[in-house]
């Protein structure tokens, strides 16, 4: 049963969609806090589980909003608001020791104001400009997620071959970013399709988001820890421009009219 059977009016649907998507990201990210803090899983694969985890969960929301004009700007609340909470960590105005252990590299908080603060700007970004009108902002932030995550948590555990033009990467790491990218974004479009969130057909999706994940597999594999999360969304966004307005390869709106 969903929200729009329970309640008619658009805008107190978008508020308990609004509810349930920080209700969700929270428990997501306490859920992780409370584990790393208590050392039952390490700094560095707690960062990655709430990386590769909340973004899918986070989109998965947005299928419970409304078609009004208001639920995009509703939705980006929830990583606008996280991410200001991240940013006051990381200047020191909040203490949360459960987020510093679980989101950063040494345990400093003011590496919150890199990645993290960069991992959500980017979600208030894509969910604004692109909501669920159009595939491409879900295929870069599946990519982002599912793709870069994979190939941290992989890169680690298998990446004895390192990549020849950058020894840091690995590629374990650079199969686990493709394949991890490419299945969960088409996954996603997929699922946002059945949902009647946008119209594409499936098969005609599938060389554009091999492409769109190669383009993002090859950035991530020359990018450095601290750039990757915005990157990986423009290489991601570059591509799937030159295949939907350029080319014509992918037939779907690059950037659905307003």
């Amino acid at each position: 049963m969903s929200l729009a059977s329970l309640l008619s009016n658009p805008w107190l649907q978008d508020i308990a969609a609004l509810f349930v998507t920080f209700a969700v990201a929270l428990a997501w990210l306490r859920f992780n806090d409370f584990l790393a803090q208590r050392r039952l899983l390490s700094r560095d694969l707690s960062r990655k589980l709430i990386h590769i985890g909340t973004g899918p969960l986070y989109v998965l929301c947005w299928l419970l909003y409304s078609d009004g004009p208001q639920s995009r700007w509703l939705a980006a609340l929830a990583p606008a608001t996280i991410t200001l909470q991240f940013m006051l960590i990381g200047l020191g105005v909040i203490k949360d020791e459960g987020a510093v252990q679980a989101m950063s590299r040494s345990g400093d908080h003011r590496e919150l104001l890199t990645g993290p603060t960069q991992y959500g700007i980017v979600f208030v970004l894509m969910t604004l400009v692109f909501w669920l009108h159009t595939p491409v902002g879900i295929v870069a932030l599946m990519l982002l997620c599912a793709g870069d995550g994979m190939a941290d948590v992989i890169g680690r555990r298998f990446g004895r071959a390192r990549l020849p033009f950058n020894p840091r990467k690995s590629w374990a790491g650079s199969i686990a970013m493709f394949t991890a990218g490419f299945l969960v974004s088409l996954l996603y479009v997929a699922l946002c399709a059945r949902q009647e969130a946008f119209t594409v057909e499936l098969a005609a999706s599938i060389a554009p988001v091999l492409f769109i994940a190669l383009a993002a597999t090859f950035v991530e594999a020359i990018s450095g820890h601290d750039v990757d999360n915005v990157t990986i969304t423009v290489s991601a966004l570059g591509m799937a421009w030159l295949l939907t307005d350029v080319a014509g390869l992918w037939p779907v709106p690059f950037v659905p009219s307003p």
